[in-house]
């Protein structure tokens, strides 16, 4: 089991993100995940640089393997122009660039005036990206016309010696099933083991499971709670509303329906190593390979992100890897 850091783009400015990243590597962390958004989820968040510069300026920094959890390939951006980001990343981050896709959100795919598709037609043109972006990797000259995209005459000339992997992230069985047909990964942030035997079970047996998820150190856990409830409690929203809702104050309104108990009682905080490697578990258990985990407020002087390594450095991550030996 490898231990990853989720750089989460939605708080924290391009330099926080990029310090944070040295901080994971200098303690022990394994790997990085970033997130790839137009819009944080709601204003308090209040952060959300373009992803591709910071993966450039983390290549300079850091040897960790980086994995955008995840990119969405289809609506806001063309197939063809992530296909040239993701190759730059691949060839700035030799052998260490993972290329995390997804279905996408309206919250940052709406912003051209496209029509947000259903659930169904949002694989379809994700599977068709997939074929584009793969094509586009072997050096060819490409052309496509397809249901969903047209490419002519394209060809990309900055290649990485292998192209990077793709994973696909999974919430449900149709898109877990796609992952696990055309995917080189799975990415969730469910501990669900369900989903991680689908996935294994038609076509992703041998294939890396990553899975993430946020915890709140501080050395008063109630202001852990209070740090985790004012960022991040869209996290509680239910059902499929985090793919359909448009916008940050949408988000914000559907967060009043989630309680400050709901959020105390949905991950670690505080300074307790044992509740932070009881987070841990439910990933574990459900058979995820590589599990990252990130620290919410670690821009804030009581959540601080050097306060989070340090105590992970010491106390959680050699628990962790004990267990795992």
């Amino acid at each position: 089991m490898r231990i990853g850091y989720f750089l989460s783009s939605e708080e924290a400015r391009p330099a926080d993100l990029v310090k944070q990243a040295q901080l994971a590597e200098q303690a022990g962390f394994d790997a990085l995940w970033i997130s790839d958004h137009y819009h944080p989820w709601n204003d308090e968040q209040g952060q959300s640089p373009f992803v591709w510069s910071v993966i450039g300026a983390l290549s300079q920094v850091t040897s960790l393997p980086v994995t955008t959890a995840v990119t969405c390939p289809t609506v806001r951006t063309h197939p063809a122009v992530i296909a040239q980001a993701a190759a730059t990343a691949a060839v700035m981050l030799p052998g260490g660039f993972r290329f995390g896709v997804g279905s996408g959100e309206a919250l940052n795919e709406h912003i051209t005036g496209a029509r947000w598709p259903t659930a169904d037609v949002r694989l379809d043109m994700l599977e068709e990206a997939i074929e584009v972006i793969r094509a586009l990797w072997t050096s060819e000259s490409v052309h496509h016309h397809g249901e969903h995209y047209t490419v002519e005459d394209a060809r990309i000339y900055t290649l990485p010696a292998i192209p990077p992997p793709i994973y696909m992230s999974g919430f449900g069985p149709k898109a877990v099933d796609l992952a696990a047909r055309i995917g080189d990964g799975f990415v969730c942030t469910k501990p669900d083991a369900d989903l991680v035997t689908r996935f294994r079970e038609n076509g992703g047996g041998g294939k890396t499971a990553q899975a993430g998820f946020k915890v709140c150190w501080s050395r008063d856990r109630e202001n852990a709670i209070d740090t985790a409830f004012r960022l991040w409690r869209n996290a509680g929203v239910p059902g499929e509303l985090s793919q359909v809702l448009p916008s940050p104050q949408h988000f914000e309104q559907a967060s009043e329906l989630v309680t400050r108990q709901m959020t105390a009682e949905s991950t670690a905080f505080g300074d307790d190593p044992d509740e932070h490697v009881r987070a841990f578990a439910p990933f574990v258990d459900a058979g995820f390979d590589e599990i990252f985990v990130s620290q919410m407020g670690a821009h804030l002087p009581d959540t601080n992100a050097e306060g989070f390594f340090a105590f992970y450095a010491d106390k959680v991550l050699p628990r962790l890897r004990d267990a795992a030996a």
